[in-house]
């Protein structure tokens, strides 16, 4: 693989003042409940996102850093792999300001410095061992593991989002039209269990849902762009949205169409892992202390109580692990 591949990774600064009053302006009691305080409070490990890539990913293109216009204190924004990038340098002025995540992904691509090949990170994503450019992109397709999973909503969940993901994916492909076209890539061992999830899905022929690792993904630009020309009056609605709504459609949509088309090469299920802070955080530790996975996703929640103490475990078994990196003032 020769083609350059860009890291990007969304951040907000839920702290500032002035951000947080203009949030409150535009924000009703309807768009509280997928917008929770839980989805912008600061963990203070973001520090350690650009260590590990430093340490785990050193050939990486540029880091494209993605912001309403903050940029936490200690960054060193002269580093020559660094592209601040700034809401307004890219999302169309008429869906401006947002506070919608999905806003933020879904126009990804008029980043015109943005590269064809891009991973594209929550700040809640880590490197959690040495990666190669193979990892995320093989023969110019990004990797990705092709398993059907049926979409169950849940009260305050995102699963509507994905259902609506899933309705523009049944207007174009069906369940029997990529299993037999692509049979070589969803039938693979290195699923693990989740393999027999694509023999449940046979009996149906519309698409039902694909399996959500929430974990970094890897994209073509060009997909963005496709589904752009495909469904612009869906993608115009969702970044009219200030703040997520259960109507949305989200970058997800992206990944289901690489998959339904055949455009990803197969990867193993078990190269990352999910973990919620709030049920899981011994094995956090434990992950961060002795790495198993390749890719982490620390995932907050309301339910977090004593959010300063776990905060400050987390923090200390990250900096026991990674030294300041060029990345830091």
């Amino acid at each position: 693989m020769t083609e350059k591949i860009d890291f990007v990774v969304t951040w907000v600064d839920g702290s500032d003042p002035k951000w947080q009053k203009q949030k409150q302006h535009y924000m009703s009691e309807e768009d509280k409940g997928l917008n929770s305080v839980a989805r912008y409070r600061d963990w203070e490990i973001f520090k350690y996102w650009f260590r590990a890539v430093e340490k785990h990913a050193p050939w990486v293109n540029k880091v494209v850093l993605i912001t309403e216009g903050h940029v936490p204190e200690w960054l060193n924004i002269n580093h020559e792999k660094l592209l601040l990038i700034k809401h307004s340098d890219y999302i169309p002025q008429e869906y401006l300001p947002t506070f919608n995540s999905n806003v933020i992904e879904l126009n990804i691509h008029r980043i015109e410095e943005l590269s064809e090949h891009f991973v594209l990170f929550n700040d809640d994503m880590f490197i959690n061992k040495s990666v190669g450019p193979e990892d995320f992109f093989r023969n110019g397709l990004p990797t990705d593991v092709g398993v059907f999973s049926p979409q169950v909503p849940k009260s305050g969940g995102i699963a509507s989002i994905s259902l609506n993901n899933i309705e523009v994916i049944n207007d174009y492909f069906n369940t029997h039209q990529i299993l037999k076209e692509w049979n070589n890539k969803f039938f693979r061992l290195s699923y693990g269990k989740h393999l027999l999830k694509n023999f449940i899905v046979l009996p149906w022929n519309s698409v039902l849902g694909f399996y959500d690792h929430h974990l970094p993904v890897a994209y073509k630009k060009s997909t963005f762009k496709h589904l752009w020309n495909l469904e612009e009056q869906k993608l115009r609605q969702t970044s009219r949205n200030k703040f997520r709504t259960k109507s949305d459609i989200n970058h997800w949509l992206m990944r289901y169409w690489q998959l339904a088309s055949g455009q990803f090469t197969p990867r193993s299920v078990h190269f990352g892992n999910y973990y919620s802070i709030f049920d899981e955080l011994n094995k956090i530790i434990s992950e961060l202390r002795n790495p198993k996975y390749h890719l982490i996703c620390l995932n907050d929640g309301e339910e977090i109580s004593d959010f300063e103490e776990v905060k400050q475990k987390i923090a200390k078994s990250f900096a026991i692990r990674y030294l300041k990196s060029l990345f830091e003032i």
